[in-house]
């Protein structure tokens, strides 16, 4: 079983697709410096694009790596105004840690530009038919097969 948790932004008209994508990055980097947030602000327009196309409207942006599943959805129009659907807190957990990938949701018509012009940027970043979910294989590995081990002899102390 994956542990999943989600995040609903507020954006258009509340603030812009790129903006938007921008308040997604800084939960996603814990609004830190580092190769993985270049590696997420490179594909800034093209997030955008999807963005503004509504596609993570009903259609989640999937974030995968060494731990929980990251769910991220956009609301539009008066229900980013009124907000109250919206949940843009912190994460209690790193969800860029280890092997971490990122699923953005397209339309058709548009999805092979966007897989090519995300492929000039990242391996980790990709697109999907925001129609089709994200599967085991699409997302790493590690996050799709964890295994927990328990330990008795921590519970014990000794």
């Amino acid at each position: 079983m994956i542990t999943v948790a989600r995040r609903t932004f507020r954006s258009t008209p509340v603030r812009d697709a790129l903006a938007t994508w921008t308040e997604i990055v800084d939960l996603l980097t814990r609004m830190t410096d580092g190769a993985a947030r270049t590696e997420l602000l490179a594909v800034a327009g093209i997030a955008a694009s999807v963005i503004a196309d509504h596609a993570p409207c009903d259609s989640p942006i999937v974030v995968t790596c060494n731990g929980p599943r990251t769910r991220i959805y956009c609301l539009y129009d008066d229900d980013a105004i009124n907000g109250s659907d919206a949940n843009e807190d912190r994460l209690g957990f790193d969800p860029l840690k280890g092997d971490w990938r990122v699923s953005l949701p397209a339309p058709s018509d548009d999805l092979p530009w966007v897989q090519t012009a995300l492929k000039r940027h990242s391996d980790r970043i990709t697109a999907r038919d925001l129609d089709t979910p994200v599967t085991k294989d699409q997302s790493s590995s590690a996050a799709g097969a964890q295994t927990l081990v328990l330990d008795p002899r921590g519970f014990l102390g000794t």
